[in-house]
């Protein structure tokens, strides 16, 4: 799967970097743990400091237009982001269910 970066700004206030991209995929929409994965590999990032948060693949096409986030550190994303923003894409699930304990 090719990931293309259409946009990147800066969010300093938020630790963060906003960032739409463009995906070239051959199968069905893939998921949104598989382009987070790619995304952090492209931008050399840990994958629990990105974010996905809209996926949009047009009727049989086979490019998706998305956004995310990618924070400085996971745990700013831990902080900034909604509980089912980081649910949907699995990040701090060991940590939430420690704490819980």
């Amino acid at each position: 799967m090719d990931v293309d970066i259409i946009s990147e700004e800066e969010n300093p206030m938020l630790h963060r970097t906003d960032i739409r991209f463009e995906t070239t995929h051959e199968e069905a929409t893939p998921s949104r743990l598989s382009v987070r994965d790619s995304l952090a590999a492209k931008l050399d990032k840990d994958s629990e400091e990105v974010v996905v948060h809209e996926l949009d693949t047009k009727f049989g096409m086979r490019k998706t237009v998305g956004y995310a986030k990618v924070y400085d550190s996971a745990a700013d994303a831990l902080d900034v982001e909604q509980d089912h923003m980081l649910e949907r894409n699995k990040i701090g699930g060991e940590e939430a269910d420690a704490e819980e304990a």
